[in-house]
C-alpha cells in the first residue's frame, strides 16, 4: 500500500483558520465562511486560507452592531474597522496628551 504525503505549509505566527476565528468571535463557522465568500473578511495577504488574530474581535463587534443597531454585515464590519482605527490612533496619541498634561500642571 502506498501512502500519499501531504506537505503542510507552516503557519505564520498569529495566523488562524476561519473556523478558529469564528470560534474566538463566538459565531457559527458557516457565518464566517459566508462573510468571507462575500469578501468582508480580509485574509492574510500571503495566505488566503488564514486570518490574523484581529479578525476575531472585529467579527464579534460586527455581529453585536448588526444585532443592536440593525446594520448590514458589510456596514457593521466597516464600522468595526473604523472603531479599531480610532482606538489605535487614540492609543498612539495618549503619550503626547499625558506629556502635555504633565507639563501644563
Amino acid at each position: 500500500m502506498t501512502g500519499t504525503r501531504l506537505a503542510l505549509r507552516p503557519r505564520p505566527p498569529g495566523a488562524y483558520s476561519l473556523d478558529e476565528i469564528a470560534r474566538a468571535a463566538g459565531v457559527h463557522p458557516e457565518l464566517a465562511r459566508r462573510l468571507d465568500r462575500m469578501g468582508l473578511l480580509d485574509p492574510i495577504a500571503a495566505r488566503p486560507d488564514l486570518w490574523s488574530a484581529a479578525t476575531a474581535p472585529r467579527l464579534a463587534r460586527a455581529v453585536r452592531l448588526r444585532r443592536d443597531l440593525g446594520l448590514s454585515y458589510s456596514a457593521a464590519l466597516l464600522v468595526a474597522e473604523l472603531v479599531e482605527r480610532i482606538e489605535d490612533l487614540e492609543a498612539r496619541l495618549r503619550p503626547y496628551r499625558e506629556e502635555r498634561w504633565t507639563r501644563a500642571g
